[in-house]
C-alpha cells in the first residue's frame, strides 16, 4: 500500500493563488511565493506550460477572449492576481469582464488584486497628486483600463471580494525583456528638449512583484494604490541618468515638433502626458519598503 509523503498534507494546506497574466511580473511573483502558495496560472499559449511548471505554477490553458474556456476558474483559488492586459481595441476591457464573470461563479474567491496603469489620469501638466485624483483618460488604451477598474470595483461590491487596484507606471529592470533604457539608448532615439519634456514615473519589476504580494496580504477593499517608486524626474533626465550609468552617450534632445517627425505614435504617446505620483499608500498601507527607491538605484549596473 502506498502512503503519501509527510510533506504532502502540508503542501495541500497552503493557500491557493490564481495568477492571470503570467508575463515577466507574474513570474517574479511566482518565484517570490514558491513554497508559500499553491500557484495556478492562466495562459492562452499551450506552448508556455513547461515554462510555467518550471516556475512552480500549475498551468491552465484558457483565453480571456473566449469566455467558454474560463469555466474551470470558478473553483480554483480564493486569491487571484489579475495582470493580463486589455484587448488592443475597443472602448471597454472585454477580457476583464469575461474573467470577472467566470470568477463570479466562485463561492471561494475572497481577494482580487488588479494591475492597472497610471495612464488612467491622462495629462496632468506635471501635477503632483495622490490616488484621490479623478481619472481623465485621453486615449482608448487608458479608457479600457478605467473600464476594467470600474468592473473590478463593482465585482468586489457585488460578490463580497476584497479588491485592490495597483496603478502601475513604467516598469524597468535589467533582466526584463525590453525593460531597460539601455536598448533605446543604443538605438540613439532622441528625447524631448527640457522646455518640452514631461515628468514620468517608474517602478522596478522586482518591487512591483513585491507590491502585488503586499496588496494580496494587506490591500484594503476597493482601494487604489500607486505602485511607483520615489523618483521625481523628467523623461529626458531619466535617459541621461541611464546613459551615464551605462557609460553610453546621452540621447539627443529635440523639440516636440521634431520628435513628431522622428518617433513612432506609441513613443510620442508616452511623451504627451506629464504627472508626478505620490506613493504614501504603498508605503503606509501596504508597508512596502522599496528595494530600489529611485531609478538611480534600480539602473545601477
Amino acid at each position: 500500500m502506498l502512503y503519501p509523503s509527510p510533506s504532502r498534507p502540508a503542501a495541500f494546506r497552503r493557500p491557493r493563488l490564481l495568477i492571470v497574466g503570467c508575463g515577466d511580473v507574474g513570474l517574479r511573483v511566482a518565484r517570490a511565493l514558491q513554497g508559500r502558495f499553491r500557484l495556478r496560472g492562466l495562459t492562452s499559449q499551450a506552448g508556455r506550460c513547461d515554462e510555467l511548471r518550471a516556475a512552480g505554477i500549475t498551468p491552465l490553458v484558457g483565453n480571456l477572449d473566449a469566455p467558454a474556456s474560463l469555466a474551470r476558474l470558478a473553483a480554483l483559488a480564493p486569491w487571484a492576481l489579475h495582470l493580463a492586459p486589455p484587448p488592443g481595441d475597443g472602448g471597454i476591457d472585454t477580457r476583464t469582464r469575461h474573467l470577472l464573470a467566470a470568477l463570479g461563479l466562485s463561492k471561494a474567491l475572497r481577494r482580487l488584486v488588479y494591475g492597472s496603469t497610471t495612464g488612467v489620469y491622462g495629462d496632468t501638466a506635471g501635477a503632483c497628486f495622490d490616488e484621490t485624483r479623478p481619472t481623465a483618460p485621453r486615449n482608448a488604451r487608458a479608457h479600457r483600463r478605467v473600464d476594467a477598474e470600474q468592473r473590478v470595483r463593482w465585482a468586489g461590491r457585488a460578490f463580497g471580494w476584497r479588491t485592490s487596484i495597483l496603478r502601475i507606471p513604467g516598469i524597468y529592470a535589467a533582466d526584463r525583456p525590453g525593460g531597460h533604457p539601455r536598448e533605446r539608448l543604443l538605438k540613439r532615439s532622441p528625447v524631448l528638449a527640457a522646455d518640452d519634456d514631461v515628468y514620468t514615473n517608474h517602478i522596478h519589476a522586482d518591487d512591483l512583484a513585491r507590491a502585488c504580494i503586499a496588496a494580496l496580504f494587506r490591500g484594503r477593499s476597493q482601494r487604489v494604490v500607486h505602485a511607483c517608486d520615489d523618483t521625481d524626474m523628467k523623461m529626458g533626465d531619466y535617459f541621461d541618468l541611464a546613459a551615464d550609468l551605462c557609460g553610453l552617450p546621452r540621447p539627443e534632445r529635440v523639440s516636440r515638433a521634431e520628435a513628431a517627425q522622428r518617433l513612432s505614435p506609441m513613443q510620442l504617446s508616452f511623451m504627451s502626458e506629464s504627472r508626478r505620483l505620490l506613493n504614501q499608500r504603498l508605503k503606509r498601507e501596504l508597508r512596502l519598503r522599496l528595494r530600489y527607491a529611485t531609478a538611480r538605484e534600480g539602473l545601477a549596473p
